[in-house]
């Protein structure tokens, strides 16, 4: 799902072999096989085809590959629940954040914004997963209108999931400016520098995914046995994308794991520690200015830091879990840049359905983290099942109760 090089063709193809192996009598290897070299034109004589025999040059079986089995098995049920706990939870964001005492504070319209891409990533991929990996029915498989299917899943869900990434970084830079310069706050995030923040986080993910439409197109491959010929379409290395030594695919694969990736990784490391830093040195100004010779003073100062502590605990683990989900996705497409496209086939596609799973639970435990440090959310949240009229809360944003 996040990977923009067949990690979405990837899932189809493990998961079609059976059925070709009683109809077509195919090995499991000979269709490997067939899935490696058929990503390329079998007429291609542009100098690029000794890629071919890269496939065989990294081996990452053995345990990887046993632990990877593993996952697989897993991954249409795991995947399954966290996209309907996801869905529900990021619905359950929204309905919140658009309260209208809540509606008002840029950060939480980017807290909703965030919900949303989450909520259409999580809608999206559940077709998807119940296709892939929980449909028993006998149906056509490596079917023109299935690759189809995938190519707009592996677009769409990349689209979705980048906007999320950016979104988060949005939040961070927003939250540090909130808490490090609060004197210059409402000049820096004004309501009009909101709007085109959430704006250009949906729209730049559109152009950035955008060469995966001209990295792959549905290639088929005929396979004939005992007098029968059938047609598998699949996706793979568009024409342009094969000129130039892969040039075209070569930079897309450093696009997304550079740019994608690794870059907001770094910057939210960056941005979370400054952050923790600076809510530590608020937490010591306000405790400085309590007169510590009063009971009162003193346990307010206690409750401050113990607060001040939870936010900081709460913030590391969402940049774990983001570095968790991105980190490994980074290096391992900046690798398969490095290395070639044996190193994907090889070793990159072991971890696909760890990686994804890994994305989706990222992108469900929002409004778990959103509970755990607001207490404004947490009674927003409360009135939504209350008959009676809601405490009317000042327009803040929701994260401001931990500052």
């Amino acid at each position: 799902m996040m990977c923009p090089d067949m990690s979405s063709n990837r899932a189809r193809n493990n998961n079609t072999w059976m059925t070709h192996l009683i109809s077509l009598n195919l090995t499991q290897e000979d269709l490997q096989y067939l899935i490696n070299i058929t990503v390329f034109d079998p007429d291609d004589d542009d100098g690029s085809s000794h890629h071919h025999n890269d496939a065989g040059c990294y081996n990452c079986g053995g345990v990887v590959k046993s632990y990877s089995l593993l996952f697989r098995a897993a991954h249409g049920y795991v995947s399954l629940f966290l996209c309907v706990f996801g869905a529900l939870a990021n619905a359950l964001n929204i309905a919140v954040l658009t309260r209208k005492d809540l509606a008002g504070s840029p950060i939480n319209r980017i807290l909703c914004g965030l919900a949303l891409a989450d909520l259409a990533l999580m809608i999206e991929y559940t077709p998807f997963v119940c296709y892939m990996y929980l449909n028993t029915s006998k149906k056509e498989e490596f079917s023109h209108v299935g690759a189809v299917y995938v190519l707009l899943h592996t677009y769409v869900s990349q689209v979705l999931h980048t906007t999320s990434i950016a979104l988060t970084l949005v939040l961070a830079m927003w939250r540090y400016v909130v808490v490090k310069l609060p004197n210059s706050m409402h000049t820096i995030c004004s309501d009009r520098r909101c709007s085109i923040a959430i704006k250009l986080s949906y729209l730049l993910p559109f152009i950035i995914c955008s060469p995966t439409f001209l990295v792959f197109e549905i290639l088929e491959t005929k396979v004939i046995e005992n007098g029968t010929v059938a047609t598998l379409y699949h996706l793979g290395l568009s024409t342009i994308a094969r000129v130039n030594d892969e040039l075209l695919y070569m930079i897309h694969l450093w696009t997304y794991a550079v740019i994608i990736k690794l870059l907001p990784c770094l910057i939210l490391t960056v941005v979370t520690i400054s952050l923790i830093n600076a809510l530590s040195e608020a937490s010591e100004r306000k405790a400085k200015r309590l007169p510590s010779q009063q009971q009162m003073a003193r346990i307010r100062n206690m409750k401050l830091k113990k607060r001040m502590d939870r936010t900081s605990r709460i913030m590391i683990a969402v940049l774990l879990l983001f570095l968790a989900t991105e980190f490994p996705q980074g290096i391992l497409g900046l690798l398969s840049g490095i290395l070639g496209r044996g190193f994907f086939q090889t070793c990159y596609s072991l971890f696909g359905e760890l990686m994804d799973m890994l994305a989706l639970l990222n992108a469900s435990l929002n409004f778990v983290f959103y509970c755990c440090m607001s207490k404004q959310f947490r009674v927003a949240f409360g009135q939504l099942f209350k008959a009676q009229p809601s405490i009317m809360f000042k327009p803040n944003n929701i994260l401001e109760t931990f500052v």
